[in-house]
């Protein structure tokens, strides 16, 4: 049965993709966002212009009804109350994006979903960006979620790093990127590390089947399923380039000494241990059951740097993730010094 969706955002990252793929489906859809970000992207697509952070905001809203609204982008809880406010009594489903980030202690192999004593202490109801980490305001807009639109019509998705052609953080993109330029590299840590990671295409047409299966709950969406170590990932982008990239494994407490920060100088990349133990390798079995998909390793690196290619010079001189050349080169003289 085709449904008329709201998307909340829509022409960011996730959105373009979900977007399309919930049109191929037969799909209605309608975007809600400010007209900033790719203004006329869907020019056959019904556009309803409003910023959330402005008095009345959501005027567009109102007096609307949809199936379901799927809510992208939101950094602050007080987003989903006002939002809810509106569209609640109007809206059959509301699909909130969250984050494995919700998860405060990730030293346990195979966190579910219903391991709720693992997330982090919800942030204050107006907490904003300046007060309040990003896991713990997801913790509060799931609350607010629940509490606003009830349980029967809610929808969490929590999805992991995520990645892909439109990725402006670099955090996956840097080391296809990297791969692809050549020469002896540095690998970190050592070459079974577990990393985890989801396309973006694969998150967003999970989320528009599971709105066709009117579920709800919460679900951990993070992949591939069968599991990826760092040796994996990066044999993985170098398949995809003619590059004759050399990898150099240097110790974890090597880089940590030497303030080389996981997850930013060296994203995705997560030494498995203490509290970070578990954090690469979540329980995803129930979104797989629900058919969450996996596209394979190569697409998404060559698909990620065909679109870095068509970047702007000056864009791709300045990677907002992983190591600088000189950093790195460095790096790996004193290691090799000291090995």
């Amino acid at each position: 049965m085709a449904l008329r969706i709201l998307i909340l955002g829509g022409t960011g990252f996730i959105g373009p993709h979900q977007v399309q793929y919930a049109l191929s489906r037969g799909h209605q859809v309608t975007l809600f966002n400010r007209g900033r970000t790719n203004p006329g992207l869907f020019k056959n697509v019904e556009t309803l212009i409003g910023d959330r952070n402005a008095p009345n905001g959501y005027a567009a809203l109102k007096g609307r009804t949809w199936d379901v609204v799927i809510d992208n982008p939101v950094q602050v809880p007080r987003w989903v109350r006002e939002a809810g406010a509106v569209l609640a009594p109007n809206v059959g489903k509301y699909v909130f994006v969250s984050t494995l980030s919700t998860y405060a202690n990730r030293g346990k192999i195979g966190i579910t979903e219903a391991d709720t004593a693992l997330l982090n202490e919800p942030a204050a109801p107006d907490a904003t960006e300046r007060d309040a980490s990003y896991g713990a305001r997801k913790v509060r807009g799931e609350m607010d979620a629940v509490a606003t639109f009830g349980e029967s019509k809610t929808l969490i998705v929590r999805p992991g790093l995520i990645v892909g052609p439109g990725d402006l953080t670099d955090r996956f993109s840097y080391w296809p990127i990297r791969v692809e330029q050549g020469g002896e590299m540095l690998a970190p840590g050592t070459p079974d590390d577990p990393v985890a990671f989801v396309d973006q295409r694969d998150l967003t047409e999970f989320m528009v089947r599971l709105c066709e299966q009117n579920a709800t709950g919460t679900y951990n969406v993070v992949g591939p399923a069968s599991g990826l170590t760092m040796a994996g990932m990066l044999y993985g982008c170098k398949a995809v380039t003619t590059a004759d990239t050399r990898f150099t494994w240097v110790d974890a407490d090597f880089l940590l000494e030497r303030k080389l920060r996981p997850y930013a100088d060296l994203p995705v990349w997560m030494p498995p241990r203490g509290n970070s133990a578990g954090w690469a390798r979540m329980d995803v079995s129930k979104a797989v059951k629900a058919g969450l998909t996996f596209r394979p390793l190569a697409e998404t690196a060559r698909d990620t740097l065909t679109y870095y290619h068509a970047q702007t010079p000056e864009r791709q001189a300045a990677l907002k993730a992983g190591l600088a050349p000189d950093r790195e080169k460095a790096v790996l003289a004193e290691w090799k010094a000291r090995s």
